[in-house]
């Protein structure tokens, strides 16, 4: 099955590439808009930078340490769409490699030196990947080849020694190959890398050894630390860990850790990293929305862990926050024409960022770049939507769970289902039965929707937050139609209070989607205005849904201190606010951009009612 992710055990079984296939949408196009545009973009700008000719053996070498598992990357998400570039690049990548397996352009003449800083282990785990991508679409090759032996090398290597590497991957991309071979050793090898961190195994460094997860045990850790990628990339790998070797205990212990980030470290759109400084976790509730790190690779490794703990548990809340960060942060980080990027996704942007000369250097929010120095980003998103068909839907054991709402056509056991929705702009999703079959039809209920309806037959129902479950006697046939109707309406949100930062504000979603004021046009300074939470104004804009709010903007000339002994009134003039979608925002040039917005204090009965 063509799938990144196929536990050999678990509660849902993933439906993969070869039983899912997207219609045209909100999310279909942007699958077609990665394979035409985005991946081939991808491939120049490693041309243009020498990344690929390192492989060549072309001096002097050029990119940082790490540039090699861009390249990887590239091949995973080409071996996941069957693109016609993958051979002659993976042919690159194969004359490359040395007698003994190891593959690697930086330190071919230093090998294993630098286990906080070489990534030599961290490229190979993305080099596994890709040739996990192959086997499952193609079947054996050359590229399928070239991984085995850089699998068979780290396991020669590594088995008996207390080594890891400074960034977790290779962890998950062991146990996938396990289960795509049935080489028993690589789950081994997996598992002791696991077990490893935290001995401690690496030196400690500036931003100290948590950022590496080396600080304490996996077992011992009570919530997600340090470097954000690396972290939720391991938590990724203990989960496969956990699930092959029928370790329940682990299992839970991740599942605490995921429960406690996402009540205490997480954002409202469902970035993780709150802190510039190590691109780290903060405390709890260190939840800046101008200083939000947000790492657009940190929302990959969050979507890939909440997919995994899905399929082990069946729980819902995991794909609800699977969908939040695919929507909030996966569908912001690239253009709406699939060229540049965003690397970190704050939540408000104070200054208009400067236009680019070239590429991004620094890698801060605030504009999309069409690369970067570090450009872990673009590659990650171009491997992740090049495989979301295969994130959409799983079985059960008895049915179809659906768990993304996005027009698709979905196969199992016989059974043939045709979805039609413009989800997430409206909340009608319609599965027609085009090919009949047994077993219930589950749909995703997201924790938002109350008051969402289910249809199907004579049976019209309320169905609360879940998976809303459609049976008939004697099977489906075609032309069966289940219709889910969820309230696809704006609602106004309020953070926690101990969330410092956000106090005395609110912010707005619509459905699964983030909105926020963009400072694009006529649009007054967004630090001067202040919101009244009544009900939006919906306008259908090129397709997607914009809101006005009532909104009233603070004039009247600064007094020169900003602190009174008694509360005062500014002065107001009322005003209508436009809000957007906030994986829309940054599309036409720079901007300032916020996301929770201050609300009009003289008016603070609106605190109350929101």
């Amino acid at each position: 099955m063509a799938s990144p992710v196929l536990p050999s055990s678990g509660v849902l079984s993933p439906l993969g590439l070869d039983a899912v296939r997207l219609a045209p949408g909100f999310w279909g196009d942007r699958v077609v808009l990665n394979r035409e545009v985005t991946m081939a973009h991808c491939q120049e700008w490693m041309e243009k930078e020498g990344w690929i000719a390192n492989f060549r053996g072309e001096l002097p070498r050029r990119g940082r340490e790490f540039s090699d598992s861009e390249i990887y990357k590239l091949l995973e998400g080409l071996a996941w769409a069957d693109h016609p570039a993958l051979p002659e690049l993976a042919g690159i990548v194969a004359r490359a490699q040395e007698a003994d397996g190891y593959l690697n352009t930086r330190w071919r003449h230093a090998r294993y030196t630098d286990f906080e800083w070489g990534h030599e282990l961290y490229c190979y785990g993305h080099l596994i990947q890709a040739g996990v991508a192959r086997l499952r679409t193609h079947g054996e090759d050359e590229l399928t080849q070239v991984v085995r032996r850089v699998a068979d090398h780290v396991c020669d290597r590594f088995m008996e020694t207390t080594e890891t590497c400074g960034h977790p991957v290779v962890e998950m991309a062991l146990v996938e190959l396990f289960r795509a071979t049935g080489v028993e050793r690589y789950l081994e090898m997996a598992r002791r890398f696991v077990d490893r961190r935290g001995l401690p195994a690496l030196a400690d460094i500036e931003f100290g050894r948590s950022y590496f997860q080396d600080d304490v045990p996996v077992r011992r850790a009570r919530v997600f630390h340090g470097h954000a990628v690396r972290a939720l990339y391991l938590a990724s790998g203990v989960v496969d860990v956990a699930v092959e070797t029928g370790d329940l205990d682990l299992l839970k212990t991740v599942e605490a850790q995921w429960e406690s980030t996402i009540a205490r470290r997480t954002y409202l759109t469902g970035g993780m990293g709150s802190r510039h400084f190590g691109e780290s976790f903060g405390e709890d509730f260190e939840l800046p929305s101008d200083r939000a790190y947000s790492e657009t690779c940190a929302g990959v490794a969050s979507f890939m862990l909440a997919h995994r703990l899905l399929l082990a548990t069946g729980d819902v809340r995991y794909a609800d926050l699977a969908e939040r960060t695919l929507y909030n942060v996966l569908a912001t980080s690239p253009a709406l024409d699939g060229k540049s990027f965003f690397y970190a996704n704050p939540l408000q942007v104070r200054v208009p960022a400067e236009p680019l000369d070239g590429i991004n250097l620094a890698a801060e929010g605030g504009l999309r770049s069409p690369w970067f120095t570090v450009s872990c980003c673009p590659s990650n998103i171009a491997r992740t939507f090049a495989s979301l068909p295969a994130y959409v839907a799983a079985a059960d054991g008895a049915g179809v769970r659906v768990h993304h709402h996005t027009p698709a056509e979905i196969r199992h056991d016989g059974l043939v289902l045709n979805v039609e929705t413009d989800y997430p702009w409206s909340g009608r999703v319609a599965v027609t039965v085009a090919e009949g079959g047994t077993g219930p039809i589950s749909l995703r209920v997201p924790a938002w929707a109350e008051g969402a309806t289910l249809s199907y037959g004579e049976t019209r129902r309320a169905v609360p937050p879940g998976y809303a479950v459609a049976e008939v006697d004697g099977g489906w046939r075609p032309g069966d139609v289940i219709t889910l109707d969820l309230p696809v309406v704006s609602r106004w949100t309020v953070p926690d209070a101990r969330i410092d930062a956000l106090r005395g504000s609110v912010a707005i979603e619509r459905g699964p989607l983030v909105y926020c004021a963009e400072s694009a046009g006529d649009v007054p300074p967004l630090a001067e205005v202040v919101v009244r939470p009544d009900a939006a104004v919906e306008h259908v804009v090129d397709g997607a849904v914009e809101l006005d709010v009532k909104a009233a903007l603070i004039s009247g000339a600064p007094t020169g201190w900003p602190y009174t002994a008694e509360k005062e009134t500014p002065d107001e003039e009322p005003i209508t606010l436009r809000l957007v979608a906030y994986h829309r925002w940054g599309n036409h040039g720079p901007a300032t951009m916020r996301v929770w917005l201050p609300v009009d204090t003289a008016r603070s009965r609106y605190l109350e009612e929101v």
